[in-house]
């Protein structure tokens, strides 16, 4: 006990030294997500706590380091916070809320894109055998930073003050961390995305074709040949791999683009509608009511004031 302590404090050491770092680079930058000189590398920061802020993720390595936040996908909540990270292994659309920040301590987070083919590289390496006895997990997890990893993060990190290194060293310090993920006590999904004709890459490919067409109708007989799977076991594995619905999963980027348009685009709630795929704004109404808690055109009224 007093050794898994004594790491357990390391490590949280460990957090706060990224801490400063991701800090000192979003400082007067204002909240959001902010890009580094490293192309896969950003920084997160929220000074207060927020609304629900929903997106599609696409793979990647988020390293809290500083306050909390709590994901939501489907029906599941993840919370987590400082000196833990959450990865996103496959194209998942999330509800992001900020639980604890403030101006003088706000919420940073160390986020990192995930490349399958570099995934895949080290795993060949590996040579690990496949599991004979594969089964599909969540897209998504949340586990403790160790050492290892913080302390590669932290190395990716300080490369942005000496900018001339990046293009040598960062690439390296990437696979490393890519590395530790798949050698991590999670690791089972990072390795099945890698992994050629896993279960969760199949589902994978079918994820990128829903999003490419997400205005058409679906044909589930379809969808499950493209994965090489009765149309049983393909619902079974993508409900496990993403916790819905190829249909919930397709309501959800429909109303997230329709989202978009309207706020981006000044499009009204009818021509919203059509655009993504909808043959009844009545319909479309209610189905964006129930995702977002208020109708359309007052819920972008209301984030436009925000």
């Amino acid at each position: 006990m007093a050794d898994e302590a004594l790491k357990r404090k390391t490590t949280i050491d460990a957090c706060q030294a990224l801490a400063e770092l991701v800090n000192r680079h979003t400082d007067g930058k204002g909240n959001g997500t902010h890009a580094t000189a490293i192309p896969q590398l950003e920084f997160m920061r929220e000074s207060t706590a927020s609304t629900a802020l929903r997106a599609v993720y696409e793979p990647t390595l988020c390293i809290i380091v500083q306050g909390q936040k709590e994901t939501l996908l489907g029906q599941e909540t993840y919370h987590y916070g400082a000196a833990q990270y959450l990865v996103v292994t496959v194209d998942l659309p999330l509800s992001g809320y900020i639980v604890e920040a403030t101006p003088d301590k706000p919420y940073l987070c160390f986020k990192l894109s995930l490349d399958a083919t570099q995934l895949w590289e080290i795993i060949d390496q590996l040579q690990r055998s496949p599991d004979k006895k594969e089964s599909s997990v969540r897209g998504l997890f949340v586990s403790d930073v160790n050492a290892p990893l913080i302390e590669c993060a932290t190395r990716l990190a300080r490369l942005l003050d000496t900018p001339e290194d990046i293009p040598f060293l960062a690439p390296m310090m990437i696979r490393e961390l890519y590395y530790r993920l798949l050698m991590s006590e999670q690791n089972e999904a990072v390795w099945q995305i890698a992994t050629s004709g896993s279960h969760m890459q199949r589902i994978a490919a079918v994820i990128n074709q829903i999003k490419a067409e997400f205005t058409k109708p679906l044909s589930m007989d379809d969808l499950a040949k493209q994965a090489r799977m009765s149309s049983a076991t393909f619902h079974r594995h993508f409900k496990a791999v993403t916790s819905m619905s190829p249909l919930q999963y397709q309501k959800q980027l429909r109303l997230l683009e329709a989202r978009r348009l309207m706020l981006t685009e000044n499009a009204d709630a009818t021509q919203a509608a059509y655009q993504v795929g909808y043959e009844s704004p009545s319909q479309f109404s209610r189905e964006y009511s129930r995702m977002f808690g208020t109708p359309p055109m007052k819920d972008v009224e209301r984030l436009r004031v925000a």
